[in-house]
């Protein structure tokens, strides 16, 4: 499955020229010339990474960053900060907003793709460090393979167990059906994703009343969500 990168940028040349060194290196991207259309693709599309000019019509970088941040569903999207801006305050701006990572135009695109490489490899690492989950009335330790809710232990199959602990990891984050057909069960795109949704329904009714915190995203996936929304 390629990871999802959104290219915000008004210059149709440096769009062009980052979407090809993306798109070369095995990425699939999205590009957004303003502001206002990279939240709106945000707000219908996942993305693993988006990278933002700060110039832009309407909303500016800075702006669309605070936007991201300010979103439970977008807060964890990664932000590399491509930009003609080269000042010191500038970048602490960008940095102190959430970004991630801050390159100057001119840019080399080789090392472009190699912070952008960096940066998901540390999210990756990042989403399965820990050993127990907890949510709500959920507590997962992914060591003993056991599943509580209210402290009485849930049965689950092996499939059943990988998905909600992918979901668990990831929450607040939409996974599209094509992700977890293949991080879950490993299978490429175009198998059939009603296979997914079987899944979801059975984990739900066994997890009962918490199985509600497993959200259905129209159109996309599903998302595992933050304790306080199920409130």
């Amino acid at each position: 499955m390629k990871e999802r990168i959104l290219i915000v940028e008004d210059d149709k040349h440096i769009s062009r020229l980052v979407k090809f060194n993306l798109e070369k290196s095995g990425y699939e991207c999205t590009v957004a010339s303003s502001g206002e259309r990279a939240l709106e693709v945000l707000d219908g599309q996942p993305a693993d990474l988006v990278i933002l000019d700060i110039m832009l019509p309407g909303i500016d970088g800075f702006g669309v960053c605070r936007a991201i941040k300010e979103k439970e569903r977008l807060k964890n999207i990664p932000i590399i900060m491509l930009t003609a801006k080269g000042e010191e305050v500038d970048r602490i701006v960008g940095l102190e907003l959430g970004a991630d990572d801050y390159i100057v135009k001119p840019f080399s695109p080789r090392e472009l793709v190699l912070r952008i490489k960096a940066i998901l490899k540390r999210g990756k690492a990042e989403e399965t460090k820990k050993d127990v989950l907890s949510a709500g009335e959920i507590t997962v330790d992914i060591p003993k393979h056991k599943v509580t809710v209210k402290g009485k232990t849930i049965e689950l199959t092996q499939m059943e167990f990988k998905l909600l602990v992918t979901l668990m990891e990831r929450r607040s984050r939409v996974q599209t059906r094509d992700r977890l057909l293949s991080d879950v069960w490993d299978m490429d795109t175009g198998i059939d994703t009603r296979t997914i949704d079987t899944h979801v329904k059975r984990l739900r009714e066994k997890l009962g009343r918490s199985g509600g915190l497993i959200e259905t995203v129209r159109g996309l996936g599903y998302k595992f969500k933050e304790e306080d929304e199920s409130r």
